[in-house]
């Protein structure tokens, strides 16, 4: 699932990681929200919010939302760093290097849930899940050609309501089976990936009030799993002696 991307990315590749890593990004919000109060993924709110904010002369809610808009940038800036950098030395999984700093840095944020005192810990855990946030949705849109996003649903909700209606028109109006197909997989994609989000969202808020940061710490695998074939794919290549590859585009 990591190591093609654009146009080489098949529509199965895409709904794979988009629903599980949109899974994922669903219950690090949800968790999150339940931890510190701030959604970590949702940059219009935090926008909006810090609009209101700079209105009101309440400097304290401006530079929180400032920190989470910058957190979320930076892990943006971060990513395609990463896959610029990885691309120039032609490794092909720099995504899934990607996705496991990722799960590496969730599992440090949950161990810090645990060991930090209240003031640092709240801190902490708001501008980091923002920064894992902006990493991931980089590494996804990069790796899609921006066809897949995971940690906000306003963009898929739209695509999924445009494609709908195109749906809906074709059956009304039949004619090119090959694009109806392709209308019924964008559909599938993008709605699979906000039930994914939703349905990770749920797991996540149920899992944060049983265990509080073993639900952080819990999700740091789920994404190592899902990197890791790449990445020791990447590495058999390598010992085998093979000329190293970029990313197939």
């Amino acid at each position: 699932m990591l190591l093609r991307e654009g146009d080489a990315r098949t529509f199965v590749m895409d709904r794979r990681l988009g629903c599980s890593l949109a899974a994922v990004a669903g219950a690090v919000n949800a968790a999150g929200f339940l931890a510190v109060g701030y959604y970590s993924a949702n940059m219009t709110g935090n926008l909006s919010s810090l609009s209101m904010g700079l209105r009101a002369a309440d400097l304290p809610l401006a530079l929180s939302c400032l920190g989470l808009i910058g957190a979320f940038v930076s892990g943006a800036v971060l990513s395609a760093w990463l896959v610029n950098a990885g691309r120039h030395r032609r490794r092909r999984a720099i995504y899934a290097y990607g996705i496991l700093l990722e799960a590496a840095l969730l599992g440090g944020l949950g161990a810090s849930d645990l060991l930090l005192w209240a003031g640092v810990r709240g801190l902490v855990l708001a501008y980091g899940l923002s920064f894992l946030m902006g990493l991931q949705n980089a590494t996804v849109t990069r790796i899609s050609g921006a066809r897949v996003r995971t940690t906000h649903m306003t963009g898929m909700l739209t695509d999924f309501g445009i494609e709908l209606a195109d749906w809906l028109e074709a059956v009304r109006r039949p004619g090119d089976p090959a694009r109806m197909a392709q209308v019924r997989q964008r559909l599938a994609l993008h709605g699979g990936i906000v039930l994914s989000f939703a349905c990770g969202g749920a797991a996540g808020a149920m899992a944060y009030g049983w265990w509080r940061a073993g639900a952080l710490l819990g999700l740091a695998p789920v994404l190592a799993w899902l990197a890791l074939p790449g990445a020791l794919a990447d590495a058999r290549d390598r010992m085998a002696g093979r000329a190293p590859r970029g990313p197939v585009a």
